[in-house]
């Protein structure tokens, strides 16, 4: 169950450096984690978490074995994309293919690095991006309606699916005709799954990466306290970094890269906040596995019961699904362990309703 992440952005604003910069993060992982597979456009990243460690020292775990969420280079974008212009039609089928889209903003001025607009605006920049996909929307929608208006005069669960569609379909459209993102489509959790089935480039969360120069790495700047406000405004994430500096840490042996972000100002990479921030925009929690062979973390989506998160180890976990033994994050490192959290009265018996909290320390009971 891998979750995707596609950084987009316009020609010139750092989005190949930053990507570099996280592949160069995931080769050099590669060294303390396996299953670090990193194909030409693909990074897989582990997660940082701090919590992991103190879990694996208390357990005594021979190995530490992070989750991780895959990031996507998208090919670049430009004006008339929805049309077909550039890569366009590559750049609309990858996009649809990612959970959450990581657009990479310009915010620094450098007279050697021309911008495709020929100026420095990261609002402009934001825009164009965001209405050639609605382009994108608008016309996929449209093309569907006749045949889906015919299914539904018809009866039988065909035509009922065909009505509920045209239903989120319609309301889609009154948003993207008014210049706004199929993501602000008011919906229940039940038509969620149906909405997410359109396929629409817009209906994926957002993350703004403000790239900005080097000074500006610790406290932002203008261009990137722009971008902030209007991600505010839209209920989105904005991150400020320095894809420069990123790529700087990148190829920086381990013991002196503490060294180097003090220098800078920084108290941890961008690309840690970045990955964290995407981990956090795609409503993902994080459950352990400890034991004497590996610390393990296991991705899934808040809201998860404890047989579907068992799944995510094994199917048979989930099918066989007895119960699970719990012990809540902050209780394990307070117990000093499993055995103290036991000892304490602080390990749950938790059953097929249970929603796995994030932190949680968890052993299946399965039948075979």
């Amino acid at each position: 169950m891998g979750f995707k992440c596609g950084i987009v952005g316009l020609p010139n604003v750092g989005k190949s450096t930053l990507f570099n910069a996280l592949t160069e993060t995931a080769a050099a992982q590669a060294a303390n984690y396996p299953f670090c597979t990193i194909e030409p456009n693909v990074g897989e990243i582990a997660v940082p978490d701090p919590r992991q460690q103190k879990l694996a020292t208390l357990g005594k775990s021979a190995e530490i074995i992070p989750t991780r969420i895959t990031f996507v280079d998208i090919a670049g974008l430009v004006r008339g994309a929805s049309k077909g212009e550039g890569l366009g039609n590559q750049f609309l089928a990858n996009i649809r293919e990612v959970d959450a889209i990581v657009h990479v903003v310009r915010c620094f001025e450098d007279s050697d690095v021309t911008h495709v607009e020929g100026k420095i605006d990261p609002i402009a920049d934001i825009e164009t991006i965001e209405t050639e996909l609605m382009l994108a929307d608008l016309e996929s929608l449209e093309k569907r309606i006749d045949n889906l208006s015919k299914k539904a005069k018809g009866s039988g669960e065909d035509a009922k699916l065909a009505k509920e569609t045209l239903d989120l379909i319609n309301r889609a459209l009154v948003l993207l005709r008014d210049g706004k993102p199929a993501r602000l489509v008011e919906r229940k959790p039940e038509e969620e799954r149906l909405f997410h089935s359109l396929g629409l480039l817009t209906s994926a969360p957002v993350l703004y990466a403000c790239n900005v120069d080097e000074g500006a790495a610790a406290t932002g700047n203008d261009f990137s306290r722009k971008v902030e406000a209007r991600a505010k405004e839209e209920g989105a994430v904005a991150v400020v970094i320095s894809a420069k500096i990123e790529s700087e840490i990148a190829v920086l042996p381990p013991a002196e890269r503490a060294e180097f972000l003090e220098a800078v100002g920084l108290k941890e990479t961008g690309l840690d906040r970045l990955i964290r921030a995407g981990y956090a925009l795609l409503h993902l929690v994080t459950y352990f596995t400890v034991g004497p062979k590996e610390t393990r973390a296991w991705t899934i989506t808040q809201g998860t019961k404890a047989p579907q998160a068992a799944g995510v180890i094994h199917s048979d976990f989930e099918k066989g699904f007895i119960r699970a033994e719990t012990i809540g994050y902050d209780d394990f490192i307070a117990c000093g362990g499993e055995v103290g959290a036991k000892e304490a009265g602080k390990m749950r018996l938790e059953g097929k309703d249970y929603v796995v909290a994030d932190g949680d320390v968890m052993h299946f009971r399965f039948a075979t």
